[in-house]
């Protein structure tokens, strides 16, 4: 065995063979190549159908289709290539591909205007669907037939089909055997319906064209209507080939950021086509995703279709590709038909070519004796022989002559016209109007090399010589299809962006007529990335007019916005009610948005209100309850006013200091009358008043029981021999100048000219505070401010504390300095509970604590200075006598 036979026997791949063409090719040059791997070639891949259809001319073009389908028998011993049965199972479809490629040859042979006295032929040969047989025929096209295991064929066959490679080939059906091709030959080949993204690359594939757009398209089409009709939560089932892989990745990018999300991908391999079907559709069965999308072939959708019959699932929105959109075996299959209603798909466009209808009607053998094609469809097709052929080109095809002796000979009579298949069907020609534009940009291309008037076209090396078409070569027509731009005879402009052309596709909708029938109804188009369709006409698998939602979770309404679920992709989310003062004015948001400051989220939380104003009110219960208790104090010290000055000359009240009593009462008055400027509306005037109150109020009332206190330790310091001058300097006058200069500190330098004059509090709502309702309040701009203002009556109430504390004690039998100690206790216990509770209390009862320590103190000073003395003046009026209160 050679070197090159074992390598073929260790690797059975097409791809090694034609690598090992290539590299044989460069060594001892193409020819001697093809030669070496004949034998290989014919020995290890069975024997090819060595059909085919030759016209001579001037230039011949090659042309490769999958003419007939045959599956591979299995072979389980890995070293050994697969052996492949004889061609059977003629299509009809890739027979219409190549009477189109003939009929644009016969086309532009006619025109006087496109290669003037130049005809192009062709040599069509069958593939057969398997990579290793396109290979072969790709060869023999590219080296002549003296490379074809049929080189034992007669003479004058070999001489009337020219028996010389051919510059260009059109074919490649499938992505695969077109990079076989444009990697292994040097030839170009231009394919109708290669879609992979991956041969337009350049650098790798830089003699490849072809006339069907990019996957990419398509894939991008599609998500595009995913995103377009809002859904979200898709599954996909997929080729496991790079047809599904690539194309599952464009879209998945595509829709990335868009909230598109796959809930499963199921793959469909050919060779266990049956179980892989049967275990997608328990998957769609089970899944809660309405749409699913599908890459995979034609063959391998309609065994999943059966599949999904089988189970019942018919209410699935399906989203095809161009690979079986337009399927007629799966649209007129009605075991499948309601599974399949409703399709939605991106097919390769449609267009009509003149003429070509009745050249396919008017096709008859008789008049094309050496057509082994059409002679081969028209016994299948009316189960007669039209006779022996003109010439037999291959003892195996005069065999299946012979073998099929028993067929009746034809009357002539039979005819196309009433013949409706579909390879008589032209009302939706796709790839077949690829192939014609093939064979016209091939045409266009070598009417630019071909061409004389251009003298300085450097592929001429700076001759003036015109290019002969005997002796063109691939890398002279590649510059010129690179560069082939014209009109087509249906008024398109055609042109190339290196291996692509502009992506154009249909988008097509399967609807079911009244007959119960599926039919092909065009929507809309796609023209590069742009999409033009009408929705109004789309049938869905419901079947209504209505867009079927597919999604994980429900969109959330407005007023809420979506939760991920842990571990779940980004399409699954909890809905989640807006936080308070926070709102979502649309569905499906991700977050809500927080409401200015003066405004407050309503109780859906779908709109931002204005925040209402509040304040401590007199209309309120407890702005009545305040002012109540605040009037109540006023009137008490008014009653107790009343009784001290009638009984003003009494020893109870003439002690310590009448004057100072009655001044004390007139603080504590005023101290329960500035409690009510705290309630109402905050105004500019009252802020700075309220505060003013408080602040002179209350040093009034500490500084007038200072001042007692002193003047009862000096009264009983006075006593003790040697201090009797002690007492003058604190009599009546000393007395009142004291409680002047205590009061004068608070209003004069903090209050009235440096807190009031600088930074007064003024009116301004708490924004601060969540709700609805905001605070109006008098806000302390400066918190120095008034933190002196309470501070120096801490040090006020401190000090007298101290010294009734010291006090308490004196003997005396009835000492006031017990009252004010009890006082002062009430009293700054209030104030030092006070700070905390004010701090934490919200809004308008803030307000409403000051003012009750206000009140609280208020009445405490009240009941302890003043409840014993009137207890003793009115009720007790035996010891309102000087010997009683200076008993010990």
């Amino acid at each position: 065995m050679s070197w090159s036979s074992w390598l073929f026997t260790l690797w059975p791949s097409s791809a090694l063979s034609l690598l090992l063409v290539g590299l044989v090719g460069r060594q001892l040059g193409l020819r001697v190549g093809l030669q070496m791997v004949q034998t290989l070639t014919c020995s290890r891949w069975g024997t090819p159908n060595n059909q085919g259809l030759f016209q001579d001319g001037n230039v011949v073009i090659g042309g490769l289709f999958n003419l007939h389908y045959q599956t591979p028998a299995i072979d389980h011993d890995f070293t050994k290539l697969p052996h492949y049965k004889s061609c059977t199972g003629l299509e009809h479809l890739p027979l219409q591909y190549i009477y189109a490629m003939v009929f644009a040859l016969e086309e532009i042979n006619q025109n006087p205007t496109l290669l003037p006295g130049i005809s192009l032929g062709y040599h069509i040969r069958d593939s057969c669907a398997l990579h290793p047989w396109a290979t072969q025929a790709a060869l023999s096209l590219v080296g002549g037939d003296s490379t074809s295991c049929n080189s034992a064929a007669p003479p004058e066959i070999r001489e009337r089909r020219g028996d010389r490679p051919v510059p260009l080939i059109i074919g490649g059906a499938s992505s695969i055997t077109a990079q076989i091709l444009s990697r292994a030959l040097g030839p170009l080949s231009m394919s109708y319906q290669s879609s992979c993204p991956c041969l337009s690359d350049r650098r790798q594939f830089p003699n490849f064209f072809r006339t069907i757009p990019s996957d990419i398209y398509q894939a991008r089409a599609m998500a595009q209507l995913a995103v377009r009709f809002n859904w979200t939560w898709i599954g996909a089932v997929i080729a496991n080939n790079d047809y599904g892989h690539v194309a599952i990745k464009v879209f998945q990018e595509e829709t990335q950021g868009a909230g598109v999300c796959l809930a499963f991908i199921e793959t469909l391999q050919r060779e266990n086509i049956v179980s892989d079907a049967r275990r997608a559709a328990l998957t769609i069965q089970a899944s809660t995703a309405r749409v699913i999308l599908i890459f995979s072939w034609y063959t391998d959708v309609r065994e999943l279709f059966l599949q999904l019959a089988k189970i019942n699932v018919t209410d699935r929105q399906f989203l095809a590709s161009e690979a079986w959109s337009t399927s007629g075996d799966l649209l007129q299959n009605l075991a499948t038909s309601k599974v399949a209603n409703g399709v939605l798909g991106v097919a390769i466009r449609s267009s009509a070519i003149p003429g070509f209808g009745n050249y396919l009607r008017s096709l008859n053998p008789s008049r094309r004796p050496d057509d082994e094609f059409l002679r081969e469809f028209w016994e299948k097709e009316f189960l007669c022989s039209p006779g022996a052929l003109h010439v037999s080109s291959s003892p195996s095809r005069a065999n299946g002559l012979l073998q099929k002796a028993s067929l009746p000979l034809c009357s002539g009579l039979e005819s196309l016209e009433m013949v409706h298949n579909l390879f008589t069907d032209i009302s939706q020609l796709r790839v077949t109007y690829n192939v014609y534009l093939a064979v016209y940009a091939a045409a266009h291309a070598l009417h630019s090399l071909l061409s004389c008037p251009n003298t300085d076209n450097p592929l001429r090396n700076n001759s003036s010589t015109c290019s002969f078409p005997k002796h063109i070569k691939p890398i002279e027509l590649l510059q010129h299809l690179e560069n082939v731009n014209f009109t087509t005879p249906q008024g398109e402009m055609f042109y190339f962006q290196g291996a692509d052309i502009p992506a154009k596709y249909d988008l097509v909708n399967w609807q079911t007529t009244p007959e119960g029938l599926l039919k092909l109804v065009l929507i809309g188009r796609v023209d590069g990335f742009n999409l033009h369709f009408n929705q109004s006409v789309i049938q869905w698998s419901t079947g209504s007019s209505q867009v079927p939602t597919s999604v994980c979770s429900e969109s959330c309404p407005p007023g809420t916005r979506m939760a991920n679920r842990k571990g779940e992709p980004v399409c699954c989310f909890d809905c989640i009610l807006c936080a308070e003062g926070e709102i979502s004015n649309k569905s499906a948001s991700p977050h809500c948005e927080r409401c200015p400051p003066e405004f407050w989220s309503n109780a859906n939380r779908t709109a931002c209100i204005p925040r209402q104003l509040d304040f401590l009110s007199f209309n309120e219960t407890l702005g009545i309850t305040l002012t109540t208790v605040a009037v109540s104090g006023t009137m008490v010290t008014t009653a107790v006013f009343a009784v001290f000055l009638y009984y003003r000359q009494t020893p109870v009240v003439r002690a310590n200091n009448s004057e100072l009593s009655f001044l004390l009462l007139l603080s504590l008055k005023l101290c329960f009358l500035c409690s009510l400027v705290f309630i109402g509306r905050p105004s500019f005037w009252s802020c700075r008043f309220q505060q003013a109150a408080f602040g002179i109020s209350f040093v009034l009332s500490v500084s007038c029981l200072q001042v007692k206190t002193i003047v009862v330790l000096a009264a009983f310091r006075s006593a003790r021999p040697g201090a009797e001058a002690l007492m003058k300097w604190f009599g009546p006058g000393q007395q009142r100048g004291s409680v002047c200069l205590f009061t004068s500190v608070q209003v004069r330098i903090f209050i009235c000219i440096i807190w009031l004059s600088l930074s007064p509090p003024v009116p301004q709502p708490n924004l601060a505070v969540p709700g609805l309702k905001v605070t109006l309040e008098c806000a302390m701009i400066s918190v120095v401010g008034f933190s002196l203002v309470l501070g120096y009556i801490g040090l006020l109430a401190c000090t007298c504390l101290i010294l009734a504390f010291l006090a308490r004690k004196l003997p005396d039998n009835f000492n006031e300095a017990k009252l004010i100690t009890f006082s002062m206790l009430i009293f700054c216990a209030v104030w030092v509970a006070f700070v905390p509770a004010y701090v934490s209390s919200p809004g308008k009862y803030a307000v409403a604590v000051e003012i009750f320590a206000i009140l609280a103190s208020s009445y405490g000073l009240l009941f302890c200075i003043f409840a014993p003395k009137c207890f003793i003046i009115l009720l007790r009026p035996e010891k309102n006598t000087k010997r009683h209160l200076m008993a010990r």
